[in-house]
């Protein structure tokens, strides 16, 4: 009974939490999100690239990406921010001196966009070739049939495995930390863990994994209600073409869909 009533005390002290609460929300939930949201743009536009560059039939854009995506896949995410944050410190310091958030957010942004480039080939292969056909047949040229026919089906497709990946990096963001940040830019789990040291319980550590709850189980719920949404696609009621007020009831379908 002792044991759990110490580990209620070191994990769930409440006063803790209450009074760690004010700086996870102005200091380290904001970086979070910038760390994020930052790198997870980098990301898709990487992974568009590496995606597109991956399926061409030129060889020296196909090896290069397929390359770059299984190294950067294969290393662990510690070992590339640390690659990167230290590797180039010196040209970050002749740039914009002695800060490493660039260089954290260059290096999820390049972490995630291989697993980007994946996701987003895989979601354009598995577009029917017919679509393209289809597209060159009304007049588009190849690159035009890419980028507004197979495309924006693909992304569709995968956008489930696209929130996925934006949430490990949302998670990843926490490996920042390796890089020496400074205290106006911690995320969530170094400020947890900067109160954790200094006051011997963790609860600020368990606050700060709830702040991960709740910024990534609202999304993951999120995009599956849209996933769902744009599967199902809208409900038209059926209208008799045969039907004397025929016109009546397609003006009555029209209006419905524009309600909803």
């Amino acid at each position: 009974m002792d044991a759990l009533i110490a580990v209620w005390e070191s994990f769930f002290d409440f006063d803790a939490m209450r009074a760690a609460l004010p700086e996870l929300l102005a200091v380290g939930l904001p970086n979070t999100l910038i760390l994020a949201v930052s790198s997870g743009i980098l990301g898709t536009v990487l992974g568009m690239l590496l995606a597109v560059a991956g399926m061409s039939k030129r060889r020296w854009l196909r090896w290069p990406a397929r390359i770059y995506t299984d190294i950067l896949r294969g290393l662990p995410a510690a070992v590339t921010i640390l690659l990167i944050g230290v590797g180039f410190a010196p040209l970050g310091l002749m740039v914009w001196g002695p800060n490493p958030y660039p260089f954290g957010i260059l290096a999820l942004g390049l972490i995630a966009g291989a697993y980007i480039g994946e996701i987003f080939r895989s979601g354009i292969q598995s577009v029917d070739a017919g679509q393209t056909e289809a597209a060159r047949a009304i007049g588009f040229s190849g690159g035009a049939a890419m980028r507004l026919v197979i495309i924006p089906q693909g992304v569709r497709r995968v956008l489930p495995a696209l929130v996925n990946q934006l949430i490990a990096l949302i998670k990843d963001s926490s490996l920042i930390y390796f890089l020496g940040l400074l205290a106006s830019q911690r995320e969530l789990f170094r400020v947890g863990q900067d109160v954790a040291a200094n006051t011997g319980n963790q609860s600020a550590l368990v606050l700060a994994g709830l702040f991960y709850l709740a910024i990534t189980i609202p999304l993951t719920h999120a995009v599956n209600a849209i996933d769902k949404r744009l599967r199902e696609g809208r409900r038209v009621d059926v209208v008799d073409p045969d039907a004397d007020d025929f016109d009546a009831e397609m003006d009555s379908v029209a209006e419905q869909g524009s309600v909803k």
